[in-house]
């Protein structure tokens, strides 16, 4: 089969690793890639926001299927306008991609269909936000109710900060994103994110993982999109995945086909385990980012038929299988993430740190200039480490880390900290 793979981070790297790794894969494409990617797919400089653009590639490219990694083509409807060319994809369509396109949307359905998560309310002018928050008091959860790449949320611990995150929202600080606000009551417990393929009708659990939002050391810090990342995350007992699907998973997949918008794809759902149980915090549409990089490494089946069952209808023949070790992912980040950070910085020895053992690394903002890699983003690479404990998996992401030459660069030191107090 020929695969077009679209988008250019990691959690794209990281699929492409794996998809590339597959029996059924002939020749496999990135649009738009990265320098990382080339050691597996060809890279292709399309507009990937132009969707005619990326008919007339596939077109011509006697493509097969379409894996869209990244959440804002799903949002624009990239999976339906494939589909009325005649172009199998994998990903939601735009009306089912809601669900991460709108928290407010996801919000309702959970009280529409009884799927447990937190009170909540949703504003469009800022006085009656201002006027709840303070009705409900601190600490609380204010969203943007769009796409705004993990930084469209802020954990409110005191009533100033509340008010603050609701006049930077509505001032423009996240763009179009920030049209409406969610204002959602703050939850209590520990974190962990969970993903399912999903087929319109069936779900299958895949594994579960923890991420590290914060920018600093100690969940210190502004949110990210994602400072590191460990799986499996030992909250998510094997019992608790199974109350996650029951009571989160398939009830969603219901609701979204009672809707008239069956949902095909991977359902990320960002959980906070509580002492009465699971909450949903919000859903994703696409692969987690850097989840996917320890989740792509863990993966011993191959990825692509159970990619083509999620489009096929067909999720209720699939069995994956897993590999029992942890995988853990130190992301460096350009000194200034989440903030405003340079581009252009020359990263050196990169192979130096791929070549450890059970050590891969994941470009996510990197481009290239001649025989240079430059940094290119805020989150620039994902150094990911295999180990039989999380404990070893960090010593050798962190060895890895300690061998890239990057002095613009900077990463948290404690990724994986819970699961190594627990152990």
């Amino acid at each position: 089969m020929n695969i077009l793979l679209i988008g250019s981070g990691g959690r794209e790297h990281a699929l492409a690793w794996a998809i590339a790794a597959s029996a059924e894969c002939d020749r496999l494409y990135a649009a738009p890639g990265n320098p990382g990617m080339e050691e597996c797919a060809i890279c292709t400089a399309i507009d990937i926001t132009d969707h005619q653009a990326v008919i007339a590639f596939s077109q011509e490219n006697d493509i097969d299927f379409v894996v869209v990694g990244p959440e804002a083509p799903l949002v624009a409807g990239l999976v339906d306008d494939l589909a009325k060319a005649g172009i199998k994809a994998f990903g939601p369509s735009k009306a089912a991609a809601a669900l991460e396109g709108s928290k407010g949307y996801t919000k309702d359905l959970c009280r529409e269909f009884g799927i447990p998560t937190g009170a909540y309310q949703r504003f469009t002018e800022a006085d009656a936000a201002k006027a709840y928050v303070r009705e409900q008091g601190a600490p609380i959860v204010v969203k943007a109710d769009g796409l705004a790449a993990g930084k469209g949320v802020v954990v409110a611990m005191s009533l100033d900060d509340a008010l603050a995150a609701i006049d930077a929202i509505f001032a423009g600080s996240v763009g179009e994103a920030g049209h409406e606000v969610v204002i959602e009551a703050y939850l209590e417990g520990e974190e962990a994110s969970f993903f399912a393929l999903c087929d319109g009708a069936t779900a299958i659990p895949l594994i579960s993982a923890q991420d590290h939002k914060r920018a600093f050391d100690g969940d210190k810090g502004p949110n990210t999109g994602g400072m590191g990342a460990y799986s499996p995350a030992p909250i998510m007992t094997p019992e608790m995945e199974a109350r996650v699907m029951e009571t989160i998973i398939r009830p969603t997949v219901r609701a979204m086909a009672a809707r008239g918008t069956p949902f095909k794809g991977v359902l990320f759902a960002g959980l906070m385990i509580t002492k009465d149980g699971p909450e949903l915090i919000e859903y994703n549409v696409r692969f987690g980012d850097p989840e996917t990089q320890v989740i792509m490494p863990r993966l011993r089946s191959d990825l692509l038929p159970a990619l083509l069952a999620s489009a096929d209808g067909l999720l209720s023949t699939i069995s994956l299988r897993w590999k029992p070790d942890t995988a853990l992912c130190v992301v460096m980040a350009t000194k200034g993430y989440p903030g405003s950070y340079p581009r252009g910085s020359e990263i050196r020895d990169l192979a130096k740190a791929a070549s450890l053992d059970d050590v891969l690394v994941f470009h996510a903002g990197t481009r290239r200039s001649g025989d240079r890699i430059l940094a290119n983003g805020g989150r620039v690479l994902g150094i990911t480490a295999i180990g039989k404990t999380v404990k070893e998996a960090q010593a050798r992401a962190y060895e890895a880390v300690d061998l890239v030459d990057w002095p613009e660069g900077f990463c948290r030191r404690d990724i994986g900290w819970r699961a190594i107090r627990k152990a």
